[in-house]
C-alpha cells in the first residue's frame, strides 16, 4: 500500500523516481480504509533531506499511512524554507487536539549541548508528555533517543572522546521481540554522534529492555516494556552517501574528522559507499508499523 502524504511535497518526485508508491491526500480520500496516522517531529537541520529518508522506509509497508510533519514552534530553523514549512509542517499548537497511532522524533545535532540548554527542550518535554495518552507508540531516532530515555526513565548521556562515525555490527541482544521479527543475528547500523548511553544503565532500568547492541557502537535499540516507546540511536534510514557528505561537509570546513569506520571500500573516501542496511532499516519500520502501531491501535480512537 502507499504512503500519503501532502501534494507537493518535494520529498514526492524523489521516492516516484525511485519506483515507490506515493499517494496524495486527495487520492487517499476515496479509498475506504482506515490509514494508521503518523505524526514525524523532525528536529534536523536539513528537513527536506530527513524527510525523504523516514518517507523511503516507512513506504514499505502494506497499511496505508498518513503523514503530517511537525517542527518545533519554539526554535527557528535556520537551514529549511519558511515557505516549506509554512506549506507541510505543523506546529504542536495545531495537532495536540489529535491522536496519533504513530510518532517519530528525530535526532537533532545537538548533542553537547545539556537537554535542559536546547531552546525548544520545555516544549519537546510537553510533547513527549502527551505521547503518553496520544500516541500507541513513538519512535525516538539518535539525539531524539537520548532525549527520550532521559525524559521518560532518567537515563543520562555521556560525551564521547571521538564521534562514533560508521557502519557497525549489531548484535539482536533479544531476539523473540517483534520489533526484531525476520532479522539476522547480525546486521548493521550507520552511527554519527558525540554522545552515548551506557549499557548497564539500561540494563538496570526494570521497565527498559535493551533489544540490540554493537561491541564497537554500543547501545542501538531499546524499548519500554509496554513499546509505546521506542529508542534507537542509530540511524537505519541513511542513505548510502549521507556519511559521505557528513565526512566531506566537515572535511570542507578543516575539521578533524576521521574516516567513518566499515563504510568506504577498503577505508578509501574516493570510492562510492555500499549500502549494508537498507534491508533491516525497512523490517525495522515494517515491525514497527505492524506490530507496535497497526495492532495496538484501535480503530476508532476513543
Amino acid at each position: 500500500m502507499p504512503i500519503n502524504i501532502p501534494k507537493h511535497l518535494p520529498a514526492a518526485e524523489i521516492l516516484e523516481n525511485e519506483n515507490i508508491f506515493v499517494m496524495d491526500v486527495e487520492r487517499a480520500y476515496q479509498q475506504d480504509i482506515r490509514p494508521l496516522n503518523i505524526l514525524i517531529l523532525n528536529l534536523m537541520p536539513e528537513k527536506e533531506k530527513t524527510e525523504t529518508q523516514l518517507l523511503r522506509v516507512l513506504s514499505n509497508s502494506p497499511l496505508q499511512v498518513n503523514i503530517t510533519l511537525m517542527h518545533p514552534q519554539t526554535h527557528t530553523s535556520k537551514n529549511t524554507a519558511k515557505e516549506h514549512l509554512s506549506n507541510f509542517y505543523r506546529t504542536f499548537d495545531e495537532v495536540k487536539h489529535r491522536k496519533y497511532d504513530g510518532m517519530i522524533i528525530t535526532g537533532a545535532p545537538i548533542e553537547l549541548l545539556e537537554f535542559e540548554e536546547v531552546n525548544y527542550w520545555k516544549e519537546l518535554e510537553e510533547i513527549m508528555e502527551w505521547t503518553k495518552t496520544h500516541v500507541t507508540s513513538t519512535l525516538h531516532i539518535c539525539w531524539g533517543a537520548q532525549a527520550g530515555l532521559y525524559y521518560h526513565f532518567g537515563i543520562p548521556k555521556f560525551p564521547l572522546e571521538s564521534k562514533m562515525f560508521g557502519v557497525f555490527k549489531h548484535k539482536t541482544f533479544l531476539r523473540k521481540t517483534r520489533l526484531l521479527r525476520g532479522f539476522d543475528e547480525v546486521y548493521f547500523v550507520p552511527h554519527s554522534r558525540h554522545t552515548d548511553v551506557r549499557k548497564e544503565d539500561i540494563l538496570k532500568e526494570p521497565n527498559l529492555e535493551l533489544l540490540s547492541y554493537s561491541e564497537e557502537a554500543g547501545v542501538c535499540l531499546v524499548a519500554s516494556k509496554d513499546r509505546k516507546q521506542i529508542f534507537l540511536t542509530g540511524h537505519p534510514e541513511y542513505d548510502a552517501t549521507t556519511l559521505q557528505d557528513e565526512y566531506l561537509r566537515d572535511i570542507n570546513k578543516g575539521l578533524d574528522i576521521a574516516v567513518p569506520v566499515n563504510y568506504f571500500p577498503n577505508d578509501d573516501p574516493t570510492q562510492e559507499p555500499l549500502n549494508m542496511w537498507r534491508a533491516h532499516a525497512n523490517l525495522l519500520y515494517v515491525n514497527w508499523l505492524n506490530y507496535y502501531v497497526y495492532q495496538e491501535t484501535p480503530y476508532i480512537w476513543e
